[in-house]
């Protein structure tokens, strides 16, 4: 079996004609950067492109592939050199049923089951075109659809206190949205981990994805996981969400908790801390509070360990995030050494001190470790990293 990097969730900024798609992503978010910038810089090989129904965005792909850039693999995914793109669309359910709003990722296996997702799609949402769009149906009607098309399906930053599973702080069940049974994984978002989230017994049965949410080129990768897999494709990540067959996720990295922008509750106006249970800010009496991811689990809790099978969690620091490595200092890393990924998993000390001052490579091998003095963020705002 093979080791793969894999990220499940970036977005899409603008089209190649600079339409917007994910309105808040960079304009260099287009197709053809991601996946340049996926394979060359980060050294990622699959990522999830989730607003591939975008018709734009199709598009591209077909134009990639009629030009023979990219080919689409037998057993699913766009193939461009080392990386595999699987094509996918976040989406954001609202209904009576859900206590909404939720984001879910769904992905399918190849260009022409993505193109008649997107026609079906555009029959109940009002802007085909953009990310994250409301569709107006229930969660087990998309659930059902996306099944049906053998596709993926997966509930998206599950703990985020706005447009998640839990973080609205109604549901307290994913039965009370999903069939649990067509579930393919858990994405797990920036400000909780395995630890926090397997105190929840109902997620026990699921796969953990920890993704980065990208919505810039530089924030590809924060966290990802290293996937055993025979080859890069839709049908291997498949069996690698539902651990069949010896494939499956052997470890996920991502972000310490405290560096996610909701893992503490805050109010909403100041930022100040508060505890789980404070309803007022007596720093500034606004009545307005954001619940932390934290706090939200606590609430729900039902289980105290984790299942015995549970592969390890990584808390790593992207490169991005290290004090004083600029983006110059990083392109030298990225030229000298082929990818982050490199730098991050492969690349010994003493190499490292040959190319960078040995402060600074003492940071990255820190980094790897998730050994950084960290100060926790919360209400949108990201937590801080000391040297």
């Amino acid at each position: 079996m093979n080791r793969y990097y894999v990220d499940l969730h970036i977005h899409i900024g603008r089209t190649r004609t600079g339409k917007p798609v994910k309105i808040t992503g960079a304009k260099t978010l287009t197709f053809t950067n991601i996946i340049e910038h996926a394979r060359h810089v980060k050294g990622l090989h699959m990522v999830g492109i989730i607003d591939s129904h975008s018709p734009e965005v199709i598009e591209e792909m077909e134009s990639l592939i009629d030009s023979g850039e990219v080919y689409e693999h037998p057993d699913g995914g766009l193939v461009f050199g080392e990386l595999t793109v699987i094509l996918g669309s976040e989406l954001e359910i609202y209904d009576q049923q859900c206590n909404g709003p939720i984001h879910v990722l769904c992905f399918m296996p190849h260009l022409e089951a993505m193109k008649e997702f997107s026609l079906w799609l555009s029959g109940h949402l009002k802007n085909i075109q953009l990310s994250s769009q409301r569709v107006y149906i229930t969660g087990l009607v998309l659930q059902r659809k996306v099944k049906e098309m053998g596709g993926i399906f997966i509930p998206a930053h599950v703990f985020t206190p706005f447009k998640s599973l839990y973080g609205k702080g109604v549901n307290r069940s994913l039965t009370e949205v999903f069939d649990p049974n067509l579930i393919d994984g858990i994405e797990l978002g920036l400000s909780s981990n395995t630890q926090m989230a397997d105190q929840l017994e109902e997620l026990h049965h699921y796969t953990f994805v920890t993704n980065s949410d990208a919505h810039s080129l530089a924030k590809i990768a924060r966290e990802y996981q290293i996937v055993a897999m025979e080859e890069p494709t839709f049908a291997e990540l498949y069996k690698a969400l539902n651990t069949e067959d010896g494939r499956g996720i052997m470890a996920n990295y991502g972000l310490d908790p405290l560096l996610g922008k909701y893992h503490k509750t805050v109010c909403a106006e100041c930022l100040k801390p508060l505890g789980s249970d404070d309803q007022i800010c007596d720093l500034c009496g606004s009545h307005k509070v954001i619940k932390g991811v934290a706090d939200r689990i606590l609430e729900l809790k039902t289980a105290d360990s984790s299942p015995s099978w549970r592969p390890p969690y990584v808390h790593q620091v992207p490169l991005e995030f290290i004090p004083g490595l600029g983006p110059r200092l990083l392109e030298k890393l990225v030229d000298h050494f082929g990818s982050e990924m490199a730098v991050l998993h492969e690349v010994p000390i003493d190499a490292l001190r040959q190319v960078v001052p040995e402060k600074m490579a003492n940071l990255i091998m820190k980094a790897r470790e998730g050994n950084i003095i960290l100060a926790a963020g919360g209400g949108g705002k990201y937590g801080k990293i000391s040297e």
